[in-house]
């Protein structure tokens, strides 16, 4: 592994890397070549050497193009890592010649968004007023994806939904209490409090399968003796399900409550007094196992270990 290590640090070059990205996006030989302005037998020699420091074969040649073989997929993954630092390295040095702060890319469930990120954020953008920042809320299997490719500096969310888990550092920062919402004017009766059975003959708005609130919404129902509904409406998106419940009278879903109050109190939703029986799964911090963070994102974490509830 020494001898290999040795042999990279001495002798790899970032064309290298950027040919195999190329190769990657556009499965030919040929059009990587002409991306990355080398002849096509330049571009096979280049692929042929880094075969070679590596001991192992990066790709298979198909009927519809050259494909990545597991090899390839591992190296690929880490050059596309090593060409997003370098991309933020010029930025932020381009930022600091020009006296601008820096950049940040942040990943987020939406549970998170309103009591941990906005007011983590509001501290950091007062010490820091001219910072970029970026924000993606997504599922946290996405984010993930997104912060192994370097294109997230952090993610708040779950680290145990990566079938790695131990491929990331994370840091809990608290629960995600859920509620059963409605639209304002549904028909569900305005009882002191509701079962999951007192439900059923509504709609369900639910989230796909690898979403937690999909797993806790599966625990509820088998807890109350019921199955998932077959006419169930699937989406990733608040958005949607707010849309969606704001609309019928027979709609259901769940909703971080920290998401689902202020639409509550505009009247645009109504939290049922349903209670959960069982928990979410925490939340936190989530970053790459041996990846160093920028300042910005250390100062993200700062304000969101401070904004962290006791």
């Amino acid at each position: 592994m020494r001898a290999t290590l040795d042999i990279l640090m001495s002798r790899l070059r970032m064309k290298q890397l950027q040919l195999l990205i190329a190769l990657d996006d556009h499965k030919s030989l040929h059009q990587a070549a002409s991306v990355m302005a080398m002849t096509q037998s330049a571009a096979s020699k280049a692929l042929q050497e880094l075969e070679s420091m590596l001991d192992a074969p990066l790709f298979e040649r198909t009927r519809t193009g050259m494909r990545p073989n597991p090899f390839g997929h591992c190296v690929i993954r880490y050059a596309r890592l090593l060409a997003t630092d370098l991309t933020a390295l010029c930025q932020d040095m381009a930022e600091i010649r020009s006296g601008t702060a820096g950049r940040l890319a942040v990943g987020v469930i939406m549970g998170a968004v309103t009591g941990v990120l906005a007011p983590a954020l509001a501290s950091l953008q007062a010490e820091q007023p001219n910072l970029s920042i970026e924000i993606v809320e997504d599922t946290s299997l996405r984010m993930l994806g997104l912060l192994d490719d370097g294109r997230l500096d952090l993610v708040i969310g779950r680290a145990l939904v990566s079938d790695q888990p131990a491929r990331y550092r994370y840091e809990a920062l608290g629960n995600e209490p859920i509620s059963v919402v409605v639209g304002h004017a549904h028909a569900a009766p305005r009882a002191r409090e509701l079962a999951f059975a007192d439900l059923a003959k509504y709609r369900w708005v639910i989230y796909p399968a690898q979403m937690p609130m999909h797993a806790l919404l599966l625990r509820e129902l088998d807890l109350a003796g019921m199955s998932m509904p077959a006419n169930a409406i699937t989406t990733a998106s608040t958005l949607v399900t707010v849309a969606l419940l704001q609309g019928s009278a027979n709609l259901v879903s769940l909703l971080p409550t920290s998401v689902a109050e202020p639409y509550a109190r505009q009247k645009m939703l109504r939290i049922l007094p349903v209670k959960m029986q069982s928990r979410n799964d925490t939340f936190g911090i989530v970053t790459r196992r041996g990846g160093t963070l920028s300042a910005a994102a250390r100062r993200l974490i700062a304000a969101l270990r401070a904004g962290k509830p006791d």
